[in-house]
């Protein structure tokens, strides 16, 4: 018994923060041999650091928001917080987190959470790429010709990391 093909789906990898937050948008085909993943974009939404964090928050919103729009993505894939040493920067963290979260779910967007180390196995290898590992494989999985800023390819490799995951 045959099953039905599934369709492309357009993803939206977000790597969060409240400083800078990376973004890619990917279209993403199931296959036979995996996913086939085709690159659109990628970049950073950064806001001052002068500003108070709800400032930024908005900011970052309002900019993530103008990317749905033109992209128009079906999912959301994002970076699960991990439990660091500054207590306060992991709470700030869940607090982009959630705002970027509430927003893809205001536009239709289906979310789904990656931890970092499974992102790194799945992109690069291993659960301990360096950024770098993380730029370099995905220049070369999407054959560009300079590899992303830090938290562009950061996003990238979530948004592989889900295509790869679920397609």
């Amino acid at each position: 018994m045959a099953t039905a093909a599934r369709a492309s789906v357009r993803i939206l990898g977000v790597d969060p923060g409240t400083l800078r937050v990376g973004y890619a948008i990917i279209d993403a085909s199931p296959g036979r041999a995996g996913a086939s993943m085709r690159y659109l974009e990628c970049g950073v939404i950064a806001a001052p650091a002068k500003d108070d964090v709800a400032v930024r928050l908005l900011s970052i919103a309002t900019d993530l928001g103008a990317v749905i729009d033109e992209f128009s993505p079906g999912q959301l894939a994002i970076e699960r917080a991990f439990g660091g040493k500054n207590v306060h920067s992991a709470l700030t963290l869940g607090q982009a987190r959630g705002a970027l979260m509430l927003l893809a779910a205001q536009r239709g967007l289906a979310s789904f959470e990656y931890a970092p180390a499974l992102v790194k196995r799945i992109v690069a290898g291993h659960g301990a790429a360096t950024k770098l590992d993380i730029a370099e494989r995905v220049r070369l999985l999407f054959d560009l010709r300079t590899p992303p800023r830090p938290d562009a390819a950061d996003a990238l490799a979530i948004a592989c990391c889900h295509a790869l995951s679920r397609c």
